[in-house]
């Protein structure tokens, strides 16, 4: 007997591969799935905004980076001591000055800028379909603003679907090869109501389904199904009961993996593992003749993994290498 409903994955086979060029925007689940890909030795760029939880937040990021937009002042707001911006996480704030908070904002605006030309695959997670405007507009983040700032409602399948359907049109229109992949963040809204967090995320689902079915180069992963039906025991929970615990994130990464990578690139994924393993070996005499022939075998898979694969960076890798080497 089965004791347990398994999610179906899709039946097409779209592959992710080491040579692709991601960019990810979303939820903390895409943060989750983007540092495993980062770990694995994908090219990333993750979150340019930082988290962002709803659809209209993440098209607008999008617009922005397509035009190149530079902030200054004028986009920032100042509130005890510190710098914010709207469209914002609060990790590019600033109790420095002004200055600070524009010099991360446009650094990473100025990367996703020059990433998303050669971006293979977007892969995008909604969180929420509820939004907070502030005098008209809806926010990235309320940087734990008062209510009284904010109108609060929920979006409609409609109006995620309209905002959407414009912004893949303009993404294909001047990049022929992107690839998009949806998810719903498995992450509860404890805070909108058990109630109002089914009705969002319904809302995501539907329009997700819409999109999915007008444009034929996006796709959909299933994490929000993964979670609520394979893994639908407390014990896959952290200890808030609401975010997924680090055993179901390796679970639902499992699930990616297999969905969206070649035998080749977990080849390739099982290789890295090996050397990132050896590279957090801690010796007990580091000065030893032993413990610099280990490096320098680790050095050369590092070596023979960048000839067979050129666009895997381990640059970072081969410094600390020569750092141990010189200690």
């Amino acid at each position: 007997m089965n004791f347990r409903t398994q999610v179906e994955m899709a039946g097409e086979r779209t592959e992710i591969r080491h040579s692709d060029k991601l960019m990810l925007f979303g939820s903390c689940f895409s943060e989750n799935i983007g540092n495993l890909l980062v770990e694995n030795k994908f090219g990333c760029e993750v979150n340019p905004y930082g988290i962002l939880y709803n659809p209209l937040s993440i098209a607008k990021a999008l617009r922005e980076i397509m035009a190149r937009k530079v902030y200054d002042e004028s986009d920032l707001f100042e509130r005890d001591g510190v710098w914010h911006s709207w469209m914002h996480h609060s990790s590019f704030s600033s109790d420095l000055s002004s200055g600070d908070c524009l010099q991360k904002i446009n650094r990473r605006l100025s990367a996703a800028s020059e990433c998303l030309p050669e971006t293979d695959w977007l892969i995008v997670t909604w969180g929420t379909a509820y939004v907070y405007q502030h005098e008209g507009e809806v926010v990235g983040n309320c940087h734990k603003c008062p209510d009284s700032f904010f109108v609060r409602r929920r979006i409609s399948v409609e109006a995620v679907c309209e905002e959407w359907n414009a912004i893949l049109q303009m993404l294909k229109r001047h990049f022929p090869k992107l690839k998009v992949l949806f998810t719903v963040s498995p992450i509860r809204h404890a805070k909108d109501g058990m109630h109002n967090n089914q009705l969002s995320k319904a809302t995501l689902l539907l329009a997700v389904e819409e999109l999915c079915r007008t444009f034929d180069f996006c796709h959909y992963f299933p994490s929000y199904e993964i979670m609520m039906d394979d893994l639908r025991d407390y014990r896959f929970y952290a200890d808030d009961m609401l975010h997924p615990s680090g055993i179901a994130i390796e679970y639902i990464w499992d699930c990616f993996s297999r969905t969206y990578f070649s035998t080749d690139t977990l080849q390739i994924m099982k290789e890295w593992s090996e050397i990132r393993k050896s590279l957090h070996h801690k010796p007990f005499r580091p000065q030893s003749e032993a413990y610099r022939k280990f490096l320098a075998q680790i050095m050369l898979k590092i070596e023979r993994m960048k000839e067979n694969f050129p666009y895997i960076d381990a640059q970072k890798e081969m410094e600390l290498c020569h750092t141990l080497l010189n200690i």
